[in-house]
């Protein structure tokens, strides 16, 4: 499985949040709200997630393999790091960490 396509919207607030990626996989399958965020030791990826019953946040896609994360976390930040990003738009219906 080849990333395709990755699209990157700036948060304008500030935060650890920096971004939100869409990621397309063989151009034909796509996952909206990843995070890009600042933590302490570094930029890293959060999946999308969703609120559950305990409070807790559980991943509604993620990858299996811990090669195919790092290597979907390296082309993300890389892309983001190059200056490939677009500004959020503020009617985005998405979810804050």
């Amino acid at each position: 499985m080849e990333i395709t396509d990755i699209r990157i919207r700036k948060v304008a607030a500030e935060g650890k949040l920096k971004a939100y990626v869409t990621v397309t996989f063989d151009d034909c399958f796509v996952v909206h709200n990843v995070k890009i965020i600042e933590g302490k030791s570094g930029m890293f990826i959060a999946m999308p997630s969703r609120k559950i019953r305990t409070g807790d946040f559980k991943d509604v896609a993620h990858p299996i393999s811990l090669d195919f994360r790092t290597k979907m976390q390296d082309k993300i930040l890389a892309e983001y790091e190059a200056g490939h990003v677009e500004e959020a738009d503020p009617s985005d219906d998405v979810d804050e960490i």
